[in-house]
């Protein structure tokens, strides 16, 4: 996503969802705002260099692998690479439920995402002189092709399904996580 880059033209034709149905999701969130989900995900190393496969539901595996440049096989996004693509489709599918809640046609939408990744401490095994490890920085652009709506409403679209995206907000903001041996 260089700066650089001319902007491609959006190209979808998407499947309607029903509105109504959306709503009843809405109403039936609004009736008990305290319930809580647990989701859950296994991953298996399966045992090619850095491939790993992750099962979530009655899901075939989603895959997960390293470039070359970090000795994987280059089969799949890396685990970077997986948490940007959660991140920018999770805003996608916010952008496109409260354009539709809104009632305006999608026609399209695109998010481009980029971060920014010191990798020299290589797992906790190259460089472990202090550093921030992890994404430092997060970069997010949305193209949108949306009837009916001025660009002052998507504007105001875009702040909020970023406002209410649970994946972003999960990166954004401090949240508890444990790591243990079982």
């Amino acid at each position: 996503m260089s700066s650089s880059a001319a902007p491609r033209e959006i190209v979808q034709t998407f499947e309607p969802i029903d509105r109504d149905a959306l709503t009843a999701l809405s109403e039936r969130g609004r009736s008990d705002p305290t319930v809580v989900k647990t989701v859950r995900a296994r991953t298996v190393a399966e045992g090619r260099r850095f491939r790993h496969l992750t099962y979530v539901r009655n899901l075939e595996a989603h895959v997960v692998d390293e470039p070359p440049a970090l000795l994987g096989d280059d089969t799949a996004p890396n685990p970077t690479e997986a948490l940007l693509a959660a991140l920018g489709t999770c805003v996608a599918v916010g952008l496109q439920a409260n354009a539709i809640a809104r009632g305006w046609t999608v026609k399209g939408i695109e998010i481009e995402s980029e971060g920014d990744i010191n990798i020299t401490s290589v797992w906790g095994t190259g460089d472990l002189s202090e550093k921030a490890v992890g994404l430092t920085a997060v970069r997010l652009k949305a193209r949108l092709d949306i009837e009916g709506a001025t660009p002052a409403e998507l504007d105001e679209l875009v702040a909020h399904a970023g406002q209410w995206s649970p994946v972003l907000n999960t990166v954004k903001n401090p949240v508890s996580v444990s790591l243990a041996r079982v």
